[in-house]
């Protein structure tokens, strides 16, 4: 008797073996490259995190980080400090850069205490404070890394997106764009966060106004560059405890230079 091959029993069991066999060979390559994807990632961060305190490899117009090859030595070089921040606890960990910004935003959503990773860099004898920020553009996630010296006065800027639309939103990712935030002031004169919005409209076309705490807009990405105002506006906001403690020793600490320097000697 001869063996049917076009009975629904065995285009079934022809499916099902296929499938198992497809299934394996996936999970067998998910794994295979997980630890590839997990290093490309750390070091997709690191370059970000360069870039933003200016550490990178532009020409006159083009963003470019540096290089994959160089970009670990570049992290430790320049990369003093890696800080957590949780609640009032504030913590170092060489690890704070694999911190998930994603996850932390949904922990803070129910209720949990948020990390919040901060790096502190030195370039030039200039300290960089960089912090990460997350949010919602016109049709996926938008995300960026923004530094900051003491004064929260802004002095690099990176945005990048998952799908914003081309020669429009993701737009967010071209220099003229982030090199605007260069200079911004996030807190007012009386020592209140204001942050930046990204203003369609905006009268300083040329952003030679720095404490106007605005950009000029992308033309036709309004909604991602609201996206971009409520992030740093939202994220960057939960900083601001750490930056006014940090300001607070910093006089500390000059006032006690001055008066071990200044103090009258005793005859």
């Amino acid at each position: 008797m001869s063996k049917r091959t076009d009975s629904n029993g065995y285009t079934m069991v022809f499916a099902v073996v296929m499938v198992l066999i497809v299934g394996s060979l996936l999970a067998f390559l998910a794994s295979s490259l997980k630890p590839t994807i997990k290093e490309n990632e750390r070091i997709e961060k690191q370059q970000n995190i360069l870039y933003a305190m200016g550490v990178n490899e532009n020409d006159e117009s083009s963003a470019n980080f540096v290089s994959t090859s160089i970009a670990g030595e570049e992290f430790s070089k320049y990369i003093k400090k890696q800080i957590v921040i949780e609640g009032d606890k504030v913590s170092e960990s060489d690890d704070a850069y694999l911190i998930d910004v994603k996850k932390q935003q949904a922990n803070a959503k129910a209720g949990k205490v948020r990390k919040l990773p901060l790096f502190v860099g030195e370039k030039d004898g200039k300290t960089y404070y960089v912090a990460p920020i997350r949010g919602k553009g016109l049709w996926d996630a938008i995300w960026g890394y923004v530094s900051m010296d003491e004064n929260m006065i802004v002095q690099g800027a990176y945005f990048d997106h998952k799908g914003e639309t081309p020669g429009l939103g993701a737009n967010i990712k071209q220099r003229y764009f982030m090199d605007d935030f260069i200079g911004e002031h996030l807190m007012t004169e009386s020592g209140a966060f204001k942050g930046i919005t990204v203003a369609k409209g905006n009268n300083d076309p040329k952003n030679e106004d720095k404490t106007d705490y605005e950009v000029d807009a992308i033309a036709g990405a309004t909604i991602t560059g609201d996206g971009i105002s409520a992030m740093i506006k939202k994220d960057l906001a939960l900083y601001v405890p750490y930056f006014k403690n940090l300001k607070n020793n910093l006089w500390d600490f000059y006032q006690k230079r001055r008066s071990i320097t200044y103090r009258p000697i005793s005859r």
